[in-house]
């Protein structure tokens, strides 16, 4: 598999790190077009002051990241594995080699790795607008810093970010994780979608693969969730139910009096058939959207969680949709039956079905509050 190459690669002389070591080096990536520093420890240990728990942005399954300063001035966020296991240390590869094969203004870049010892650490650019979730549901959702026009354009950014995973990476790349956590938000609230670390590469003339589940409850595809079936078309379902997300405000599982779940789809499903779709938006909008916009992304968003994956628009058919509107995109259904499909063995030997998994893994995480707060006045302090 190509994750071991990345492996070795991230491998190579990691006794030296004990030694002196210059502050940085250039390693090529698998793609080659394009370097990673590796940072030594030492250099990452000063970043983060020592891992500081007041550095801490983020925490889940694979570990915690923390905000740092280079000592050239650059803001960076370090994602630390908390654990060296087999597991840990394949989805540790599989994210480096797949960001090592990315470049999109709207995905997350990897900027560096360490590995040495029992140290696993990926470094990104820190994203100062922090995740979508935090401004949906987290500490920064009452200020409803997300008006309409920005809400769009995070959702037309998000999509382009997958189209291009699904239809100019090559070989394709599935995400299996989009969630309003892994969406993080630039200066300028653009989106960089993040967390490539249950991505899966697809060879060409393969419809889907089978493998274990992983992900979030509330955004997984209803033929992944059942029967392990993954395909890009997964990830066209996990951006709809996004795109509700981002209109609504809701989160996308509620859970109701006496215990019962609800998930958005259901929710959604009478505002539309009574045509009543101005009820559906965000209330902290105070009516500030173009209703035909609203209804128009809407419908879309239905059709992209339609039970049926045949009947899904492609991601290439998302961002038309979004940008030219429903009248103009032409929605394709079928495929084609000279396309095999393959169930994929070895690699996922080790992964526990997930199908439970509600953290908000990933490199935007809601663990801002204090913390958010912290990093900031640190920030201020250390640049004046």
């Amino acid at each position: 598999m190509a994750w071991i190459n990345c492996y070795f690669c991230c491998n190579i002389n990691d006794s030296d790190d004990e030694k002196e070591e210059p502050k940085t080096s250039s390693v090529n990536s698998i793609n080659r077009d394009y370097s990673w520093e590796r940072y030594s420890l030492k250099e990452l240990v000063h970043a983060t002051n020592n891992f500081h728990e007041d550095n801490k942005i983020g925490e889940g399954g694979f570990g915690s990241v923390y905000w740092g300063r280079t000592s050239k001035g650059v803001e960076i966020a370090v994602k630390r594995l908390k654990t060296m296991t087999a597991k840990a240390e394949m989805e540790f590869a599989v994210e480096v080699e797949i960001l090592g094969r990315v470049r999109h203004k709207n995905l997350l870049g990897l900027r560096g790795f360490h590995a040495g010892g029992d140290e696993r650490l990926i470094v990104f650019d820190y994203m100062p607008n922090h995740n979508l979730i935090t401004h949906l549901h987290g500490q920064l959702a009452a200020d409803c810093l997300l008006d309409w026009s920005r809400r769009m354009n995070i959702a037309i950014g998000s999509a382009e970010g997958l189209a291009y995973l699904h239809h100019e990476a090559n070989p394709h790349i599935i995400h299996r994780d989009i969630k309003a956590s892994n969406v993080l938000l630039d200066i300028d609230f653009k989106p960089k979608v993040a967390d490539f670390g249950f991505a899966k590469l697809i060879p060409d003339g393969i419809t889907h693969l089978t493998t274990r589940v992983k992900g979030t409850l509330g955004y997984l595809a209803p033929e992944y969730a059942m029967w392990g079936k993954v395909s890009e078309s997964c990830d066209v379902y996990s951006f709809g139910i996004l795109l509700l997300e981002i209109i609504s405000g809701k989160k996308p599982l509620e859970k109701l009096p006496g215990g019962v779940k609800r998930d958005i789809v259901q929710w959604v499903t009478p505002y539309v058939q009574k045509g009543v779709f101005n009820h559906i938006a965000d209330p902290r909008l105070k009516g500030k959207f173009e209703l035909d916009q609203l209804k128009s992304t809407i419908l879309l968003a239905m059709k992209c969680t339609d039970n049926s994956a045949e009947n899904r628009p492609s991601m290439l058919e998302v961002v038309d949709w979004l940008k030219k509107g429903s009248n103009t995109a032409r929605v394709k259904k079928g495929v084609g039956n000279n396309v095999k499909d393959m169930d994929e063995d070895g690699d996922d030997e080790d992964e526990e079905t997930d199908k439970t998994d509600t953290d908000y893994e990933g490199y935007g995480m809601e663990l801002y509050g204090a913390r958010m707060t912290r990093v900031t006045s640190q920030r201020k302090s250390s640049s004046s």
